[in-house]
């Protein structure tokens, strides 16, 4: 699937138009991309649009929400010849095209991220779905987008925070294949270069790509790129649904990978300087998030619904070293899984 950087997707967009002539123009934002992006947007784009907006937060990505953009598509007389435009980050374009996907038996639409967060992670690979009975992802659908534009001036209207989140899933690409990028990524967030961060994009972009590309459907070797999110996923689900405590998805996935690390040192091979490195890296960029023994037993009953597992049995991505990892992995038992909380939490 074509990704298109910087100027160079403007002309892939309108270009797109003018060649398959669409029906129908749908831009599907949520109110802070809406406030944000959409005016950028426009400054691209030649062609006219109607905007479908939805209300922003992770905690909206859910049946109803998904029904009030299949209503407003409805009402606009969107067909299968509509081309759909996800402006946004994970939230839209996990949940703009899961409608495209669903709607009229499959729309075509084109991903247009505006966080860090979709830019390397959530508009790459065709993952498109909702949250269902509070837990994250739980319904959807792998189809893929026509093509991913990725422009960075979107970023300027992130909050840091927001930047840090999306920052988390490329520590994530570094650790499980490439330790010279979680080097390079170390190095650019001591010493912050503008003019880097496109590079460092479409790394991040070119290692999820070339994973996706060997499986497509995840039944293999694209379950490394949840590393971090067995654990993370339901600390964000309990967190954010359970306590109505808000926690960004980069932050879950931080904790989620200092854990998994733990666990693959003592399963899995991964040397205690490696260990040691990657939980200094990210408390540095990541402050700890205090969890009592009772929080802690809601989450590991949380990773029964992990889609990785199989028969009952939750599987892990575990690494053996900084820049390589293995997937389907067990625990012995639950013990371990206690202690990788408490030396996440020491």
């Amino acid at each position: 699937m074509p990704y298109y950087f910087e100027h160079a997707g403007i002309e892939a967009l309108n270009e797109y138009v003018i060649h398959h002539k669409p029906s129908k123009i749908i831009v599907i934002t949520d109110d802070s991309t809406r406030r944000l992006c959409l005016n950028l947007f426009q400054k691209t784009f030649d062609f006219e649009f109607t905007n479908v907006n939805f209300k922003n937060g992770d905690v909206n990505k859910n049946v109803s929400t998904l029904k009030k953009v299949w209503n407003e598509l409805m009402s606009v007389n969107a067909d299968r010849k509509s081309l759909i435009i996800n402006l946004g980050g994970g939230v839209v374009t996990d949940l703009g095209g899961f409608a495209a996907a669903t709607f009229k038996r499959g729309v075509k639409f084109i991903h247009v991220p505006t966080t860090l967060l979709g830019m390397v992670d959530a508009s790459i690979g065709g993952k498109n779905g909702i949250n269902f009975m509070h837990v994250k992802n739980q319904i959807g659908t792998i189809v893929q987008p026509e093509f991913v534009w990725i422009y960075t001036p979107f970023l300027n209207t992130l909050p840091q925070n927001e930047f840090d989140s999306g920052f988390a899933e490329m520590l994530k690409h570094g650790l499980i294949a490439d330790k010279q990028y979680w080097n390079d990524l170390f190095e650019y967030h001591n010493n912050p270069d503008k003019t880097k961060l496109t590079g460092l994009i479409k790394t991040s972009v070119r290692i999820k790509d070339n994973i996706i590309t060997n499986d497509p459907l995840e039944n293999g070797i694209r379950k490394l790129l949840n590393y971090g999110h067995t654990v993370g996923h339901a600390l964000e689900s309990y967190l954010n649904y359970q306590k109505n405590i808000a926690l960004s998805h980069g932050k879950a996935v931080a904790a989620g990978m200092i854990i998994e690390a733990y666990l693959s040192n003592k399963i899995n091979g991964l040397p205690d300087d490696d260990l040691h490195e990657i939980k200094k890296t990210i408390n540095s960029i990541y402050p700890v998030i205090k969890l009592s023994v009772n929080d802690i037993d809601k989450i590991i009953d949380l990773m029964r619904f992990d889609k990785k597992n199989e028969k009952g049995i939750v599987k892990y991505v575990l690494l053996n070293k900084i820049g390589a990892a293995d997937y389907n992995m067990e625990l012995p038992s639950n013990k371990i899984l206690y202690e990788a909380f408490e030396y996440y939490q020491s």
